[in-house]
């Protein structure tokens, strides 16, 4: 049973739907502190003029310490309409874009009042495009205990993982205190090559939001992200 483990985070990119795509279990992060300015509120996408930056705005004022299932969006500034409005400007013109618009306009026409009210349908729905088949579990229903490598571990244990796949970007803290080889779960890291793919506007740009595939590629979507994939790395 392999398990990954993710903080939501909003219209991520390429590399969140290959680690969901290689497991058995994923589970949202979502009991954590909030990261003000991070991936929890925004990504890219691309413009004829270069990348734009699509950033849902927070309460925090006062919030120094709440957690993601608890952050509260900032509706005062029409955020929604001008995130669609971008989408619409910059990707009517993509071969896929009216496959697909619709199912993700449904979620910013929804009543959202915390953040992971519109980041997580937003992942569901996209996980559902690309056909990703992963149990989705949320940490935050099962009282996690520990911090960093300790937390992780828990939360395989709690969901009787045997394998845990991370983030290249977590290993130095997990192999600082390895949890997981001690107590029999294989540990592995992502090793994910970014793919190149058809886009409009110019040159290639990697790193986007996960939407700037699936509206120029379609069903070829998922097949060009396992493109990316290589070895894993211990």
């Amino acid at each position: 049973m392999k398990a990954v483990i993710m903080q939501p985070s909003y219209l991520s990119w390429l590399g969140f739907f290959d680690l969901m795509d290689q497991s058995d279990i994923f589970v949202f992060l979502d009991h954590i502190q909030y990261t003000k300015r991070s991936w929890q509120q925004r990504n890219k996408i691309k413009t004829p003029q270069g990348e734009l930056w699509l950033t849902i705005p927070i309460k925090s004022k006062g919030k120094y310490e709440q957690k993601i299932s608890e952050t509260l969006i900032n509706d005062s500034n029409n955020w929604k309409d001008k995130h669609l409005q971008s989408i619409k400007m910059n990707y009517a013109k993509s071969k896929f874009f009216d496959k697909y618009f619709n199912e993700i306009e449904k979620v910013y026409k929804k009543n959202t009042e915390k953040l992971t009210d519109i980041t997580i349908p937003l992942i569901l729905i996209i996980k559902d495009i690309l056909g990703i088949k992963s149990k989705i579990i949320f940490s935050s229903n099962l009282n996690p205990q520990g911090n960093k490598s300790k937390l992780l571990y828990d939360i395989c244990k709690k969901i009787s993982a045997d394998e845990y796949l991370s983030p290249i970007g977590s290993k130095n803290y997990i192999d600082e205190d390895d949890q997981f080889t001690p107590n029999n779960i294989k540990l592995k890291y992502q090793n994910f090559e970014h793919p190149i793919y058809n886009q409009l506007w110019g040159n290639f740009i990697s790193h986007l939001s996960i939407i700037d595939l699936i509206f120029n590629e379609g069903e070829k979507s998922l097949d060009i992200i396992r493109s990316g994939r290589k070895e894993h790395k211990n």
